[in-house]
């Protein structure tokens, strides 16, 4: 009896820790039980859902820019719950770009005021492959499944049970291009003042999208990067929640930044604590780029108002043959005492001895672009 019950047991582990393809989630590191705010946020979640369900909201599916390269992609999206004919799904196309109308004033809290549905069931059609998928328990699904899709921007196919079929923007890297672009977001090309947590609340839930404002120059400098590197991809790496995923993209196109994926993260608690961790986020995608284009050496572009030169100096240490330059928006001492950090110089320790080609450091587009100009970069 004890020999069977601990085969029992073996077998229910082993199930446990075999991956999960739904929402490219692996089994093997959820712990066993969830965190009682995820328990708490599930159960509210689902009674909502069923309030929402019988009001005749309907399933919605919101794409995201994915990426990918010869024979895979990386599908992200959402599938959330909305009134009929109310949908946020941004239109199809690479650029993302939202239809020539008068532009609505959006508040930062409609982003956050979203139900999603958990379990659905995803087909993603790539080409002429089609997955099956389910969406995980903030209704995402995010999974790199196979495909053969020609280089340069393509679209993927996104249907679920009583949703309308939605296409999702991928860029497919040409395996010949050996330079890339990942950049932050907050305070590096639009100005968010995030460290500040009241300013950040405001700017987040409150104040209209409309308003905010891009840091000089810098929109100016990728589109120089992206003419000096043809077929370059732009990856737009941050800490923000997926919640305003939409809102970033009409901010992107809208100052005419160069169109790319967003790497954001979910907003709310998770399986095994209360909040997820902004900069694990960092570490764990750039260790993934990494690892799907070993042959891209990447600039990286952030500021020094949170964690960036701290984890760009990490990644350069480790993956030295990964890193074209890494690329610092110096926030003025002012602004880097407001946002609760030190000013950090390029003399600092951490811009030393990192594998990087060169360090460099300006606070705005064009001191950046100069720069790069004389490191070659231009």
């Amino acid at each position: 009896m004890i020999v069977n019950a601990a085969s029992k047991i073996h077998r229910r582990r082993a199930v446990l820790d075999g991956l999960w393809q739904g929402g490219g989630v692996s089994l093997s590191s959820a712990p066993a039980r969830l965190h009682r705010a995820a328990r708490a946020e599930d159960a509210v979640r689902a009674v909502i859902e069923r309030r929402m369900r019988r009001r005749g909201w309907q399933a919605t599916i919101v794409p995201y820019t994915g990426y990918g390269g010869p024979g895979w992609v990386r599908v992200m999206g959402r599938v959330l719950l909305s009134r009929p004919g109310e949908s946020d799904t941004p239109p199809s196309g690479p650029e993302g770009a939202p239809p020539p109308t008068k532009p609505k004033s959006v508040r930062g809290w409609r982003s956050f005021g979203t139900v999603a549905v958990n379990d659905a069931e995803v087909e993603i059609i790539a080409g002429d492959q089609r997955h099956v998928l389910r969406t995980d328990r903030g209704g995402f699904v995010d999974a790199r499944v196979e495909a053969d899709l020609p280089t340069g921007w393509q679209t993927v196919r996104i249907r679920a049970a009583d949703a309308d079929p939605a296409e999702a923007p991928v860029l497919i890297v040409d395996p010949s291009v050996t330079f890339g672009i990942v950049s932050d977001i907050d305070d590096t090309v639009m100005v968010t003042a995030l460290p500040r947590p009241l300013l950040a609340a405001w700017n987040t839930f409150v104040l209209d999208e409309h308003a905010r404002a891009a840091v000089p120059g810098m929109a100016v400098l990728y589109e120089r990067l992206i003419t000096a590197h043809p077929g370059a991809p732009v990856l737009y790496l941050s800490t923000g929640a997926w919640n305003v995923a939409q809102t970033l993209t009409r901010f992107l196109s809208r100052h005419l930044y160069p169109a790319g994926p967003l790497l954001l993260t979910d907003w709310g608690p998770q399986k095994d604590r209360w909040f997820r961790s902004g900069q694990e986020h960092k570490r764990a995608t750039l260790r993934r780029l990494a690892s799907e284009f070993p042959t891209v050496k990447w600039l990286l572009i952030g500021d020094d108002g949170q964690h960036d030169p701290e984890i760009y100096a990490d990644f350069a240490r480790s993956n030295p043959d990964n890193v074209a330059a890494v690329a610092i928006r110096r926030l003025s001492p002012t602004q880097a005492v407001l946002a609760g950090a030190l000013p950090i110089h390029d003399n600092s320790p951490r811009a030393r001895d990192t594998g990087a080609q060169s360090w460099l450091w300006a606070p705005d587009g064009a001191g950046l672009s100069r720069l790069m100009r004389e490191a070659g970069l231009l």
